[in-house]
């Protein structure tokens, strides 16, 4: 490209330039003719202390500063840089504001010319990038970035990531880049003038379409491939440790032999053959996905029967499919046919998209969306929203587009080029299909179910199955949806989809013949929004109520009490709710009745608009089904509200679920399928499977089998619980917090960070984190928290891996499927046994049923529950051979209770030390 830019990276004292932050470092890489022509870097005296924390990210120290020069005597050349060029910064609005006012203030005049936010070109660039910032962006197109948070360095890797997305962008079809030109107008940065320049040349060239592209209704998609019809094959199941070495030896360089991973294959292929159920609980690092994978991929291809692999998480879905199945392949030295298939409204429908390229956006997440989607289209071959990293404004978008059913837009035309069909008939096809707990559980009770025919199945993660089934057999309504909902609705004059409707059908003449008036429903709808925003501040007062003194985010059981006012008040209200939900229904149903009878009438743009009322009705009535089921008394299922504090009605939500899906799982999965293999690293407790097979209602079981981990937990770990911490039950939550931060400290500073630490509960975390801070004992490290740090599981544990001196705060989702192995991490601490609070209604519905059939609810269900859960924390720390760390379990109950050793039991066997806190900070030196 022609044109100048000039790429800007400052490093300074903080965020708020009004607030007396200054620039520390500059950094400018000048970009001409497609490439680098000049750089200038300098650091700058900002003329004031720096902060620690800086000094940590930047490396930049107050003695490195003290001769450098003042931004005075800088900012004529810097003026001078940016002249007649586009200002480039990656997430421009931080380095245009700050330099701004560094500029104004020398005197010189600023800088008012285009902008380009490379973050936001990378969004649209990359829209399948997991994250977007430099360091990661960088790794992804193999970058040297040597010093992250340095000036010169950034605005160097930043000019060549630049350089690297205006040839994607170039490389692009001209269909594409006409439509992004549209849609720019409305980003943050100039990027019109980009895609309109490129556009311009390209039409002036006329360049032949790439040949894995092609053009249908003026969008570029890769070109469709034909689906491969399954075949039968035979290879021989390795029989000899020998042959199996021999054929791991294929799928790996450097391969270390693990017997473990042997012995699994053997049981898969056995219960297959002989039709069984099997349990296999295979520790950390026996290589459980090859080790079924292959034995199914054999047995499928001998028997030419189809082989389901279910996962509880799509990741681990997208890592068989992209690490695993390549391994698998390799080993047979075969292509085995394997497909992925994920529930319908993870797939686009195309021609709603293409409907929704037709109307003018103002909206900016919605146009970057698009934007994002149509570059997808030249490079996906599913269609699959997972593919996308979308904004919660994105997602939105998304469910506008999604692959429901249409009943009014004309999808005919796209039928060749659905994605959903496609995966469909791929999943015909295949030898070997991946999907998901929740798409395997929706298929058990569709009587059109998407998944072809199978008998043969993979439970992965199968502790969690249950948890899955309790979701998907259960149902939930929360405030946002349903504001949502009667947002997109909206009132007459809001002019939203109500609107829109009544807009339509008055001008098909259709509103004429309908009964009720326009401003009837008009004030139905404003009840409605009254009534549910009163629903849901009595169901956030009656939980607040219900759990006193219980930190933000709270869990109360739903019990009819007519004495208790809020009681009565929040049935009343649902009551009326479910009335008004409807009758609204109702008068749609009719208004759309007109709509049936003219439908030829309509235009493309009206039809979608109807297609939307459609879907919108479908939402209504499950709410209408929901506020129904708040007042409904009958019943076994277990009713409860969920709130979080701190933002109570957004956060405020309905659940029901059934007590056991056991009974469910037995009749309508166990009993129907020949062979279910139900694998985890945590699935005994206490060396039996007796628990797991009573939540899932297994009754019949060929084979039950525990193969150990391969690791030397005696050599590579030591398990230490304090002496001197107070026996959690003796003191309050605050005293306990108190305790536990002082040998957090202590311990953060001997192991220098690289630490996790798991709590059972957001609160604790909350308190020990901000206890932490404040004492400005650690002001070194890097301090991540879920739920207080910005971003996913996935994305705190990038940032933590980053830094050398950084502690990990998590909860909940972080005791499983975080893995980070190596130096990374060295220390896990486990503030408290997992258990679950006894008053959590789940929790209670199930103790009370087991006390009622005059069972123990502790032994048989709460410590199984809580050995399971602590199973998975230990398995944090020891990823690979090579690891070595300590685990602190600062829960004394672990040593001075009888069930403490069911614990130790359930887990390797690695000798526990009691120890005071000096005692284990020398015992950490040695060790580390």
């Amino acid at each position: 490209m022609s044109q100048k830019f000039v790429v800007i990276d400052l490093e300074t004292t903080g965020n708020a330039p009004k607030k007396g932050d200054r620039i520390i470092q500059f950094g400018a890489v000048v970009v001409e003719n497609g490439r680098i022509t000049d750089q200038f870097a300098s650091l700058v005296n900002p003329m004031e202390k720096i902060p620690v924390f800086i000094e940590e990210l930047t490396g930049i120290s107050d003695s490195m500063l003290k001769n450098a020069p003042l931004f005075e005597e800088i900012a004529p050349l810097v003026s001078n840089l940016l002249e007649d060029a586009y200002f480039v910064a990656h997430n421009v609005l931080f380095d245009l504001s700050f330099l701004q006012e560094e500029l104004i203030n020398a005197g010189e005049e600023g800088f008012y010319g285009p902008v380009i936010d490379t973050v936001e070109m990378a969004r649209i660039v990359y829209p399948t990038s997991d994250s977007f910032q430099l360091t990661d962006l960088a790794a992804k197109e193999s970058l040297q970035h040597d010093r992250p948070h340095q000036a010169d360095s950034d605005a160097r890797v930043t000019a060549e990531l630049l350089l690297i997305m205006l040839n994607v962008v170039e490389a692009l079809p001209l269909v594409t880049i006409k439509e992004l030109t549209k849609l720019s107008e409305g980003l943050k940065s100039d990027l019109h003038l980009i895609f309109d320049e490129i556009s311009n040349g390209k039409e002036t060239r006329i360049e032949p379409l790439p040949e894995h592209l092609e053009v249908f209704r003026g969008i570029a998609l890769r070109k469709k491939t034909g689906s491969e019809m399954k075949e039968h094959q035979v290879i021989d199941f390795p029989k000899t440790m020998e042959e199996k070495k021999a054929l791991l030896k294929r799928a790996f360089t450097g391969y270390e032999m693990r017997p473990g991973q042997f012995e699994m294959m053997d049981l898969v292929y056995d219960a297959f053959h002989k039709n069984g159920h099997a349990l296999i609980e295979a520790g950390t690092g026996v290589g459980k996905s090859l080790g079924y994978l292959i034995p199914s991929a054999i047995f499928a291809l001998e028997s030419n029967n189809r082989v389901v692999v279910s996962t509880y998480t799509t990741q681990l879905q997208e890592q068989l499919l992209s690490n695993d199945v390549p391994k698998l392949n390799k080993a047979l030295e075969t292509k085995v046919k394997v497909a992925l298939i994920k529930g319908r409204n993870h797939y686009i429908n195309m021609a709603r998209f293409e409907q929704s390229l037709r109307e003018i956006e103002e909206n900016y997440d919605t146009a970057l969306t698009k934007m994002q989607i149509l570059v997808l289209l030249t490079q996906t071959e599913t269609g699959d929203v997972d593919e996308l990293n979308l904004s919660s404004g994105g997602m939105l978008y998304w469910n506008k587009i999604k692959n429901d059913r249409s009943i009014f837009i004309k999808t005919k035309h796209w039928e060749e080029y659905d994605f959903y069909h496609k995966a469909i008939e791929n999943a015909q096809n295949a030898n070997l299909l991946i999907t998901n707990h929740s798409m395997l559980l929706a298929d058990l009770v569709s009587e059109n179910g998407s998944l072809p025919e199978f008998e043969h199945v993979i439970l992965d993660e199968g502790h969690q199955f249950e948890k899955a089934a309790g979701k998907y057999f259960g149902e939930s309504l929360d405030y946002m949806s349903v504001r949502l909902m009667l947002n997109q609705l909206g009132l007459y004059e809001q002019h939203q989809l109500f609107y829109k409707l009544e807009n339509l059908l008055n001008k098909a003449g259709i509103l004429h013949s309908q009964h009720q008036q326009t401003s009837e429903i008009n004030q139905l709808i404003a009840d409605l929004i009254y009534e549910t925003e009163d629903l849901f501040k009595l169901a956030g007062t009656y939980a607040r109520k219900a759990m006193k003194n219980k930190g933000s985010k709270i869990q109360a059981s739903l019990v009819p009490a007519r004495e208790n006012r809020v009681w009565s008040a929040l049935v009343t209200t649902a009551e009326r709710v479910y009335f008004q939900l409807r009758d609204l229904q109702n008068a749609l149903e009719k208004r759309m009745d007109g709509a049936w009878r003219s439908a030829d009438s309509f235009s493309t743009r009206e039809m979608a608009i109807l297609d939307e009322v459609v879907h919108l009705m479908q939402d209504l009535e499950q709410a209408c089904f929901m506020a129904k089921r708040i007042v409904t008394e009958e019943g076994r299922d277990v009713k409860w509200i969920e709130a979080d504090t701190r933002s109570m009605q957004n956060s405020t939500a309905f659940f029901f679920r059934p007590v056991h899906v056991s009974e469910s799982l037995e009749a309508q999965f166990f009993s129907r399928k020949k062979s279910v293999v139900v694998t985890s690293a945590t699935l005994s407790v206490n060396h039996s499977f007796r628990f797991i097979k009573k939540e899932l209602g297994l009754q019949q079981v060929l084979l039950e089998k525990q193969i150990p981990s391969p690791f030397s937990y005696k050599t590579q770990v030591k398990l230490v619980v304090p002496e001197d911490l107070p026996d959690i039950k003796s003191v309050s939550d605050d005293d306990y917090v108190v305790a536990i931060t002082e040998h957090i400290i202590s311990i953060a500073e001997a192991t220098k960070g690289r630490m996790l630490i798991l709590f059972t509960s957001n609160e604790m975390l909350k308190k020990a984190y901000n206890l932490i801070r404040e004492s400005g004992l650690l002001e070194d490290f890097i301090l991540i928290a879920q739920g207080i740090s910005a971003g996913s599981r996935s994305r705190l544990t990038r940032n933590f891996k980053r830094f050398d001196k950084a502690i990990l705060f998590g909860t909940s989702s972080f005791w499983e499927g975080v893995d980070i192995p190596g130096e990374d991490l060295s220390c896990l601490i486990i503030v408290r046994l997992p258990f679950s609070p006894p008053d959590a209604p789940l929790t209670a519905a199930k103790c009370a049923l087991i006390k009622q059939n005059g069972g123990n609810p502790f032994s048989e269900f709460s410590l199984p529950e809580a050995i399971l859960r602590f199973k998975q924390g230990f398995g944090r720390l020891i990823r690979t051979s090579d690891d070595r760390g300590l685990i602190f379990v600062f829960d004394r109950r672990l040593v001075t209770t009888k069930y403490g050793n069911a614990f130790l039991k359930s887990v390797a066997d690695v000798p526990v030390e009691s120890k005071s806190i000096n005692e284990i900070v020398d015992m950490i030196h040695d060790w580390l």
